[in-house]
């Protein structure tokens, strides 16, 4: 899943390149990608892009006004190409979802693998219209999110640091990889509750969190949207290393399995030594 640094960079690209392009047509493929129908996406024909921008993970296209929002969710991507086909796109089992096209032929699509789509689209007059914009917590690389930011929107939570890290009403952008790089940054267990982290643990988390996105969106400024993933992979020190070893102790990486996610740590770094029990809110093995 693209989050706050592959999206950061992604508007960093799409604002080069769309800013003062006159959008010829958007057309959805996908029958589940288009969340809105009030204005109708006709009316960004004609309208001259103003900015790119983001809230946490949704990227925001402004024409004329209005708000074009997109969410990859899960599997979902952005293709650029400097000459659309001349073709109109097929309803079908492909990945496209939508297509925007503009007046001197460039666009791109926006696709999405498999077969659970959950790829969002709204076209809106502002973007607090999007009921999971208006409800992000604050953005961790805004110049405000200082140390008492972050003391702030963990106050009161009761529940383990993965789950309240991955949380976009109260930190916007983060997701299950960079809380588990974060997290290792932080030599931090991602099963420490959230009321048990003193004034230094805070200290470190909120150095942990704002060092680990922004080194990963350094490395991914500039890029063409077609490396970024790749780029994210290759920057990553646990997540996704289940069974390699931990780039800054040695020790093997491991991993705790979900319904529908996993997580990656290092026990030397983050657990004491002591492997996690691999099942839903396990406990440290005794």
């Amino acid at each position: 899943m693209p989050e706050l640094p592959e999206v950061e960079a992604l508007r960093g690209f799409l604002d080069d390149r769309l800013t003062g392009r006159e959008i010829a047509r958007v057309t959805p493929v996908a029958i589940s990608v288009l969340k809105t129908y009030d204005p109708p996406l006709t009316a960004l024909e004609g309208a001259e892009v103003t900015a790119v921008e983001r809230h946490g993970k949704w990227l925001d296209i402004g024409a004329a006004g209005l708000h074009l929002t997109v969410h990859l969710a899960r599997a979902g991507w952005l293709r650029w190409t400097d000459e659309v086909p001349a073709a109109p796109p097929r309803p079908g089992k492909g990945p496209l979802a939508l297509r925007t096209v503009f007046t001197d032929g460039a666009g791109f699509d926006l696709t999405e693998a498999g077969t659970t789509k959950r790829l969002a689209v709204h076209l809106v007059r502002d973007p607090s219209e999007v009921p999971q914009i208006a409800a992000l917590g604050p953005d961790p690389l805004a110049d405000g999110f200082d140390r008492a930011a972050l003391a702030a929107v963990l106050a009161g939570e009761r529940r383990q640091i993965k789950g309240a890290l991955r949380d976009q009403k109260l930190i916007a952008g983060i997701g299950n990889a960079y809380s588990d790089e974060i997290l290792h940054a932080a030599r931090m267990s991602p099963f420490k509750p959230v009321q048990n982290l003193d004034e230094h643990d805070v200290d470190v988390l909120h150095e942990a969190l704002r060092s680990t996105l922004r080194d990963a969106v350094e490395r991914s400024r500039g890029l063409a949207a077609g490396r970024l993933k790749s780029e994210k992979k290759s920057g990553l020190r646990v997540h996704g290393r289940t069974g390699l070893p931990c780039p800054v102790c040695g020790d093997t990486v491991r991993e705790v399995s979900f319904s529908d996610s996993s997580l990656q740590y290092c026990p030397t770094c983050q657990t004491g030594g002591k492997p996690l029990a691999d099942r839903r809110l396990s406990r440290l093995l005794k």
